[in-house]
């Protein structure tokens, strides 16, 4: 009989081989999986890669608990080896010296910065590691892509367990398998909502919850919930509604009001969609409304109070974001699973809209300053217009005035060629387009 994760791990603690784990990233993401991987059995960190400040990297290990004396600076994948056959933590701030390290099983990007995880990804595949991308930012532009490279390649491409949109794909996920019709499936968005919101306006608030000023912005403004969103409507063919969401002041107990057709006193246009409410009682959990396909379901749920009908809503009141990543880690190398993957043919775009006035030649900055906030759109509706993939927009220049308000796209901005991300998503375009033009042929030639 197959062993569970947990024998799995436990007899990998036993033999004394645990599983080893690349880290890159040591902001509050990569902290949080520097303790919680010290707290597991079966499982490890191996080293930390950190683009600049290793420094840095090394005290958040000791801050954490670990001696300063068990750690290492590394700047080869040599060293790196070494470093773990001796029961020691490397940090580096070489990339492929972690990638290229035969000790180290699997690595998790924890960088949340869309060029950044394109690189780790791409070298971690070429180094034949699996990949946890706990950087959604990268997966919604480019992870298709990556997810083909990577089965090319015979390993993992993966998004992270405990993250809202593997969290909410596993609820979507057991309700198809039931037999349920899915309505729709999204999040409770936990942090105040400021369209407007910029870096500056939040430093208080960022430094009492030990935060960057601008990943607590890039929550605020709404674009993690349009990236994450994405993310899980190219997992599960579930689509945005309308641009933008609907994002309702819906609580948990009014998500299978709210969410229902407008004939039937809803919101939606349609079945099978991703959104959010910003209502009570949903945040900090993910939720899925079902529909039951039979009478004898639809009563059984009645009578087990999971709702009162005719749609219900199953809620999973909790999101343990990095905590809950070992696991995926620990399943890519042992169980060879991933727990979100992109579809191979996306329904959904994360754009960006302009946050002000952003006049011609303006080189705009990172995702949370002051430039523009992200956008869901349907797959569709993006191509249509040339909508910017919000992956692609740090470092691109305005080529015309841009309003407050209005989407950034391939004919207002000049992106960064020299970028791997924009490389990567060209690839991943061109390769759409044929498809496209592929399938409109087979169609056009279809006998009557």
């Amino acid at each position: 009989m197959a062993l569970t994760l947990q024998q799995l791990l436990f007899e990998r603690d036993q033999i004394g081989r645990p599983v080893v784990v690349g880290l890159v990233g040591a902001g509050q993401m990569g902290t949080d999986l520097v303790v919680q991987l010290g707290l597991m059995s079966g499982i490890k960190l191996g080293a930390i890669a950190v683009r600049t400040r290793v420094e840095q990297a090394m005290e958040v290990a000791v801050t954490v608990g670990y001696d300063r004396s068990s750690i290492v600076v590394a700047s080869s994948s040599s060293s790196i080896d070494r470093a773990i056959e001796h029961k020691q933590l490397a940090v580096t701030d070489d990339l492929s010296a972690l990638t290229g390290a035969g000790r180290v099983d699997v690595i998790i990007d924890a960088t949340g910065h869309p060029e950044t995880g394109a690189k780790v990804a791409c070298s971690a595949i070429e180094g034949g590691k699996h990949i946890v991308m706990l950087n959604v930012e990268a997966d919604v532009t480019v992870g298709r892509h990556l997810h083909r490279l990577a089965n090319r390649a015979g390993v993992i491409y993966t998004g992270a367990a405990g993250d809202e949109p593997a969290a909410a794909a596993e609820l979507v996920a057991f309700a198809r398998s039931l037999g349920m019709r899915v309505v729709a499936a999204g999040k409770g968005k936990n942090n105040s909502f400021n369209h407007d919101a910029v870096p500056r306006d939040y430093e208080i608030e960022a430094r009492s919850r030990d935060m960057n000023p601008r990943v607590l912005v890039e929550f605020v403004d709404g674009t993690k919930t349009m990236v994450e969103m994405t993310a899980l409507a190219n997992a599960t063919g579930l689509v945005p509604d309308q641009p933008g969401m609907h994002g309702p002041n819906a609580t948990k107990d009014e998500l299978a009001d709210v969410f229902r057709l407008v004939k039937d006193g809803g919101v939606l246009s349609k079945k099978g969609v991703v959104d959010f409410t910003v209502g009570k009682g949903v945040a900090p959990g993910v939720f899925c409304v079902v529909e039951p396909t039979h009478p004898r379901v639809l009563e059984r749920l009645t009578d087990l109070h999971v709702g009162k009908g005719p749609l219900f809503t199953l809620h999973r009141p909790y999101h343990l974001t990095s905590l809950e990543t070992p696991l995926t880690a620990a399943r890519a190398v042992l169980l060879h699973q991933s727990d979100l993957v992109p579809l191979e043919s996306p329904v959904a775009e994360a754009c960006a809209i302009a946050k002000r006035d952003l006049e011609p030649g303006t080189l705009l900055g990172r995702i949370g300053e002051a430039d523009y906030r992200g956008w869901a759109m349907t797959w569709e509706a993006a191509r249509a217009v040339q909508a910017l993939p919000i992956g692609l927009v740090e470092n691109s220049r305005a080529a015309s005035r841009i309003r407050k308000g209005e989407l950034l796209s391939y004919a207002n901005c000049f992106v960064d060629e020299s970028l791997t991300i924009t490389r990567l998503r060209r690839e991943l375009d061109a390769r759409d387009e044929a498809r496209l033009r592929e399938s409109v042929g087979v169609v056009r030639h279809l006998p009557n």
